[in-house]
């Protein structure tokens, strides 16, 4: 490591920092969270945030001020100590140290009066600043937490557990904003700028990351992260979050494991992408699996896993990877599975044509609220594609082709539940035939606003599929979940 680390170099430039004296900060920052600038963007000290809003509120508004400005003026010395391009070679804690040791040194000569607990936050929140994702920091780090969504820098909001709530986090300025957007997604090799401002990313960890900037997005960037939680969920921890019952359970394990051609459907946060990777925990760990994404999510737990996403145009505008792309080309990668991430548009024409020629237990999600206009938004995504084919035929295509749709949704009042199971039979006349096996129930709502409802059987004793059942050897499973579930709970 060069010396812009070293000691003499963070004490002569600590030198240059002037006392927090008595000037004060606005109002509207000191109950605001911390800010963040990508470091290769900041040439001088820069006004920021006060620290978390629990401080302000216990602190007098004198203390936030000089709090506010040491931490400013502590930047800016901090800036001029370390080298950039260096800092980028270490790992994260490496980096992390290097930085929380230069902070250390200019807070001893300043001779700030901090207590230990104070000066370990002020160097995490500087940390946090040059090396993180600034004020999204202690968001990303809580994992209750199922999205973010940044509305410009004055409204940030979050969802928990089902609910929408807005945050007293801030962003300084629309370029901290953009900064932190574009440090975002160049960690996946995609640009964010006027000429390309919309963008599809992800963070490490696999959180869906979407960015609009100016000039169409009209009150600064908006930044939306869908999150995952560490700990994948399963099949029986959606039983006890009332998603699905024990017997519903057992009949989605069984079609998983028998190889049906499943469509997950349901509205945007229905909890698809989190179903799907659930379904398939229950393939095989000897059967090939290629999966298909926008921006990769799915995290499967199978050995023999290809994953693929696609990738947008280049400066030039050359050099796109569709999503049909990856579909034909996944074909010819000798697949037993094909999993598509979500079908969005032509790729449907694809993805039918495999389920209908030897790639059994392909799977799939869009956005539909019914089982039955599932297939219809199948039918006009083929035919937006520029396919000259009749819509019976079409039609004909998606129901050879699909076994079984597993319907999600959002309730009202923010839980989620798996409202049908539902069998794709066959055609009469112009009409899909579509077999309900399990279905949700809604009875109403009790004195806090919950929904009241339940899961049972339609009372179908021998579904389509049993034949597959029967082959894999899971007819009795499946013959027990549907007669337990038969009868109301």
């Amino acid at each position: 490591m060069s010396q812009s680390f070293g000691k003499r170099t963070a004490l002569k430039n600590a030198q240059k920092v002037t006392p927090s004296g008595s000037e004060k900060a606005e109002s509207s920052d000191a109950a605001t969270r911390p800010s963040v600038n990508q470091p290769v963007h900041m040439t001088r000290a820069q006004d920021a945030p006060s620290r978390q809003a629990r401080v302000a509120a216990t602190e007098a508004p004198q203390n936030a001020a000089d709090y506010i400005e040491l931490k400013k003026e502590i930047f800016g010395a901090l800036i001029e100590s370390i080298n950039i391009s260096e800092l980028g070679l270490l790992d994260l804690q490496a980096a992390r140290r290097e930085v929380g040791g230069v902070v250390s040194e200019i807070l001893s000569v300043k001779r700030a009066v901090l207590s230990s607990s104070e000066q370990a936050e002020l160097t995490e929140e500087i940390c946090n600043d040059v090396l993180g994702y600034g004020p999204l920091e202690p968001l990303l780090a809580r994992d209750d937490i199922s999205d973010i969504m940044v509305n410009g820098t004055n409204l940030i909001y979050i969802e928990v557990k089902g609910k929408v709530q807005q945050t007293n986090i801030r962003f300084r300025d629309n370029e901290q904003l953009l900064n932190i957007c574009q440090r975002i997604v160049s960690q996946v090799g995609r640009r964010l700028d006027e000429s390309s401002p919309i963008c599809d990313a992800r963070l490490p960890d696999g959180s869906r990351v979407n960015v609009i900037a100016p000039p169409l997005a009209i009150d600064g960037p908006s930044l939306t992260i869908r999150r995952f939680k560490k700990d994948k969920l399963t099949l029986n921890e959606l039983v006890s979050f009332g998603s699905i019952t024990p017997e519903g359970s057992e009949i989605l394990k069984i079609i998983g494991r028998v190889r049906c051609n499943v469509l997950i459907s349901g509205g945007t946060g229905s909890g698809k992408t989190t179903l799907l990777n659930c379904l398939t925990k229950y393939v095989d760990s000897d059967e090939r699996i290629v999966t298909c994404e926008d921006s990769a999510e799915l995290q499967l737990q199978q050995p023999h896993v290809v994953r693929l996403e696609t990738r947008p145009a280049n400066v030039e505008g050359t050099g796109q990877v569709t999503m049909r792309d990856l579909v034909k080309n996944c074909l010819r990668m000798r697949p037993e599975r094909i999993i598509v991430g979500e079908v969005r548009g032509p790729e449907a024409f694809d993805l039918l044509q495999a389920m209908n020629t030897g790639h059994d237990g392909s799977m799939g999600t869009l956005h539909a609220n019914t089982p039955r206009e599932a297939l219809s938004r199948l039918g006009a995504m083929i035919t937006m594609g520029g396919f000259d084919l009749p819509s019976q035929t079409i039609q004909e295509m998606a129901v050879s082709s699909i076994d079984v749709i597993v319907q999600a949704a959002r309730l009202r009042d923010g839980s989620r539940r798996i409202t049908h199971i539902t069998e794709v039979l066959g055609m009469e006349g112009d009409v899909p035939i579509l077999q309900d096996i399990f279905v949700y129930k809604m009875q109403g709502e009790d004195e806090s606003g919950r929904i009241i409802g339940q899961h049972q059987s339609t009372g179908i004793g021998r579904p389509a599929f049993w034949d597959r059942a029967r082959y894999f050897g899971e007819e009795n499973r499946l013959s027990r979940a549907l007669e337990a579930s038969t009868a109301p709970t």
